[in-house]
């Protein structure tokens, strides 16, 4: 009983937001999580749902999202129009995500902090959160060595990128991750669609995406 009491102490004031639709699992996995860490706990089924204190830089809010059967892309999408920044507010982990579907590289380097899998126990859920919450990452140590090879290996490429966006280019993608058609970006700063279309297609270039929705998720992480 002491030490239920003290890992409630220690994450009192932490914070997670569920996201899924399947209310009944996340209302149990709310509850448990709240009776063995002490942890708040609030489910929404969108993403578009989620709060972010833009002056919060503890990490104090953790961010799960469901991930049954699919690439988590369409989330990552939701994330990068909303505006919201929940990437670099929260901490974001991945939950009922299948073993071998092999999204988890892809899933880190875009700010993904943790997974959990369908065959997770509901005490490597409550390990995984505590670390989670102290600033670790939650990750098998053959997925973190493929991860870490990865990103030194486009790192200092990717970072040389950022600095080479005009103030145009900044401007025009923010429209593209708004969802705003070649048409409108043209008609909100006063250029032709054609000027449009070459400004997006240097910006592809220059982060090395090949379409707008990659263009989305790059700038959900960099921006």
């Amino acid at each position: 009983m002491k030490s239920k009491t003290a890992k409630a102490d220690s994450l009192g004031k932490k914070t997670i937001q569920i996201v899924s639709a399947r209310r009944l699992q996340c209302d149990l996995m709310a509850h448990y999580m709240t009776v063995h860490t002490g942890v708040s706990c609030r489910i929404v089924s969108d993403p578009a749902a989620i709060t972010v204190n833009p002056t919060e830089s503890d990490h104090s809010t953790l961010v799960l999202l469901d991930c049954p059967e699919r690439d988590p892309v369409k989330y990552f999408m939701a994330l990068a129009v909303s505006g919201k920044r929940v990437l670099s507010n929260c901490l974001v982990a991945l939950f009922n995500v299948r073993p071998g579907l092999g999204i988890e590289e892809r899933a880190v380097s875009w700010g993904i902090r943790g997974f959990f899998y369908e065959t997770d126990t509901v005490d490597q859920l409550v390990k995984g959160i505590q670390s989670l919450f102290k600033g670790e990452m939650w990750l098998s140590r053959d997925i973190m060595a493929k991860c870490i090879l990865s990103q030194r290996s486009a790192g200092e490429a990717h970072n040389k990128e950022v600095i080479f966006l005009t103030q145009r280019e900044l401007e025009i993608l923010s429209m593209v991750v708004s969802g705003a058609t070649n048409e409108e970006i043209a008609a909100r700063i006063c250029i032709s669609p054609h000027t449009v279309k070459t400004h997006i297609y240097n910006i592809f270039k220059k982060i090395n995406v090949p379409n707008r929705l990659q263009a989305a998720l790059w700038a959900a992480k960099n921006l």
